[in-house]
């Protein structure tokens, strides 16, 4: 029996926004629907719902107008390819969401996402911190995260090293100290004057 249960309030859109979410994930389905009942002015309509998205169950609740979602609350969506990212990223966005920043959206329900590839806090928690660095410079950029991109400016510092080895002829390409190494190690210009 699962603990704790999201309750998501809506204004009117609770059973539309569970049936959406349900089409989205695999393994999910709804499990009840209480509607109001005979004689009351929301009659048939929708007054709470539980449903399943992946095996986790969640609360939808016409509750009216008087709270609105906000990005202080998110739901993330730990996801292992880039085929995944794509397809909650486009799911989620349908309709009229917003793409955000850094991974994060907001559905056309108001309800705010996070589409986070695994690799993305394995790379950020990596012990040598330089590449942390530069892969939290890359996600910055980003709205929806692309994996090969974070993996690469994970790898960006390992690749230049390699790079800068002296290895003739290109003995030039080392790492450079100051304007006198600089002008010892710039290739050599052939012309009139530099035969």
């Amino acid at each position: 029996m699962q603990k704790i249960t999201t309750s998501l309030w809506f204004d009117g859109q609770a059973e539309e926004a569970m049936n959406h979410y349900v089409s989205i994930f695999k393994n999910s389905k709804v499990l009840s629907v209480t509607r109001w009942p005979q004689g009351h002015a929301q009659e048939g309509k929708v007054l709470v719902a539980s449903f399943e998205l992946d095996g986790v169950q969640f609360q939808a609740l016409n509750g009216g107008p008087q709270y609105k979602f906000t990005e202080a609350m998110s739901l993330s969506i730990d996801c292992k390819t880039q085929a995944e990212v794509d397809h909650f990223w486009s799911k989620l966005t349908e309709g009229g969401g917003e793409p955000g920043r850094c991974s994060w959206l907001k559905d056309r329900f108001g309800v705010s996402w996070q589409v986070v590839p695994e690799q993305l806090p394995r790379l950020l928690g990596d012990a040598d911190r330089a590449k942390a660095g530069r892969v939290m410079s890359a996600m910055m950029q980003m709205g929806k995260i692309d994996i090969a991109k974070i993996e690469e400016a994970a790898k960006a510092e390992r690749n230049l090293q390699r790079w800068r080895r002296p290895h003739p002829p290109f003995g030039h390409l080392l790492p450079v100290n100051g304007e006198k190494e600089k002008a010892r190690l710039t290739p050599p210009c052939r012309g009139p004057d530099n035969p």
